[in-house]
């Protein structure tokens, strides 16, 4: 960091403050909203999605579009502050934010335009799946989003993306058509297969080490209004018994299909008997993307399977299931999360996780297993940097509680059962599900190749690494 003199800063760390005089050039250039942390509205800009997050950036740059952005991007270089870029905050590290250097937010940019013609809409990076799916199913369409609303577009995108629609139509990354990024140097460029392909490619599960996306243009598909889809819910004592089913099941699943399923804690719901309020379930979430009667059929063998204690699957529209746990994944709670992606799902892993189910220490911890198949596993590996589509199950262990003494507690659950699943994992991760862990796990993110890749696209597009706020890939001057 410079001296005071030269940055504008009147300290270092998280406590900076800006200079008014470093600031007023900045403020008469930009025609969004800048939050210092004497302002009133700080204390509620600075939050994110993760309690467990608590940073005090100097400078929150709320961006009215694009031309704010490179604005931002100009005085970060300028006085070499440390840059996070804010979309939806969902980043369970909490990239959305930093101590001591700007938030170049996005949240205000949140406009949508569909295109008929070329079935595609082009979204700001500050809009939430949520408004997507407002826009979009008003017209029976929709692209794979999140599993929550609220989730932004952007760090979900450029992480890869999954979602209800993943089986049947690929990832979030896999329907991008096109993205407009501000780049390290100010630059906006546009990248898709015809421009800037290389960008391109990395921006499909690269994170955001390369710029700052400011549009993500997706294809969209013909989807509802009503899909069938919902949870069903068993028992704790099921849970073996359901995995074991649900491992068979899902091999022979038409692609359609996409299903998730969670081991946790009954919260008191009136669909579900008393008496497993407070108990371990084991709940099998998805939604089939076609014809209700495709569905109905398609779901039939779980329906079938065991004594569910409630089963809500059915016809619904499909912006009720985007939305369907919007209120469990509320923001506020301290998260730890831990990840491997499986190549399988044999008995011992099965114990092992059963195990850790029955000592989940907190009610709102969840043990998380996605499936991997249809669209997303027909993607070649290497045509986006998103590398993991042949590992058929991503777990997440997630460790959720309220409590901040209770901090060491959760923590060391999740990575007590995350030690225990090593030796059943392949050593990729997703790296949307990353916190903090160090460069290696990173690397396990994309594999030897595609990290390699990865780090030649960061030397051409951000050499000094002014984007490092991420699971970050440093350009190879830095790895040195």
């Amino acid at each position: 960091m410079r001296s005071s003199t030269t940055s504008g800063l009147e300290q270092e760390g998280p406590s900076a403050r800006l200079e008014a005089s470093a600031l007023e050039p900045f403020r008469v250039s930009f025609r969004g909203e800048l939050v210092l942390p004497s302002d009133e509205a700080y204390e509620r800009a600075r939050q994110v999605w993760n309690g467990a997050v608590d940073k005090r950036p100097a400078l929150i740059a709320r961006c009215s579009g694009v031309v704010d952005v490179v604005r931002a991007v100009e005085f970060a270089r300028e006085h070499e502050l440390l840059v996070a870029v804010r979309g939806g905050t969902h980043n369970v590290a909490g990239h959305a934010t930093c101590d001591g250097g700007i938030v170049i937010d996005l949240s205000p940019m949140r406009g949508l335009g569909l295109d008929f013609v070329r079935r595609a809409v082009r979204v700001q990076a500050g809009a939430t799946w949520g408004d997507v799916d407002h826009e979009t199913q008003a017209f029976g369409l929709a692209t794979t989003g999140g599993l929550v609303s609220t989730t932004g577009i952007a760090g979900f995108t450029l992480g890869g993306g999954f979602g209800w629609l993943m089986g049947k139509h690929g990832l979030a990354c896999d329907n991008l058509l096109s993205a407009e990024v501000v780049t390290a140097g100010g630059r906006v460029l546009r990248a898709s297969p015809d421009e800037n392909a290389d960008l391109f490619w990395g921006l499909r599960g690269g994170g955001g080490n390369f710029g700052i996306v400011t549009s993500f243009e997706f294809r969209v598909h013909p989807v509802g209004p009503l899909v069938t889809a919902g949870p069903i819910f068993f028992r704790g004592e099921q849970a073996g018994d359901l995995l074991c089913f649900y491992r068979d099941w899902i091999e022979r699943a038409p692609d359609g299909l996409t299903t998730v399923v969670n081991l946790a804690t009954a919260a008191p719901a009136p669909f579900l008997p008393d008496d497993v309020h407070g108990k371990p379930v084991a709940i099998v979430s998805g939604c089939y993307a076609g014809e209700p009667e495709e569905g109905a059929k398609a779901f039939r063998p779980l329906k079938e399977f065991g004594a569910a204690v409630a089963d809500l699957i059915g016809p619904m529209p499909y912006i009720e299931m985007q939305r369907l746990v919007d209120g469990q994944w509320g923001p506020g709670l301290h998260n730890y999360f831990k990840s491997w992606c499986l190549p399988r799902l044999d008995d011992a892993a099965i114990e092992t996780l059963l195990h850790a189910h029955e000592h989940a220490a907190s009610p709102e911890t969840k043990i998380q297993l996605y499936h991997f198949g249809g669209a997303v596993a027909r993607v070649a590996r290497t045509d986006t940097a998103f590398a993991h589509r042949d590992a058929p199950y991503l777990l997440n262990i997630a460790a959720r509680w309220s409590d901040p003494a209770e901090s060491d507690l959760h923590i060391g659950w999740a990575r007590e059962l995350h030690a225990a699943m090593t030796p059943f994992a392949t050593g990729g991760v997703y790296v949307n599900f990353l916190g903090e862990e160090g460069p290696d796990r990173v690397r396990g993110a994309y594999g030897k190749q595609t990290y390699q890749r990865l780090v030649e696209l960061k030397n051409g597009y951000d050499p000094t690494n002014l984007f490092r706020v991420n699971q970050n890939i440093p350009p190879a001057r830095s790895e040195a």
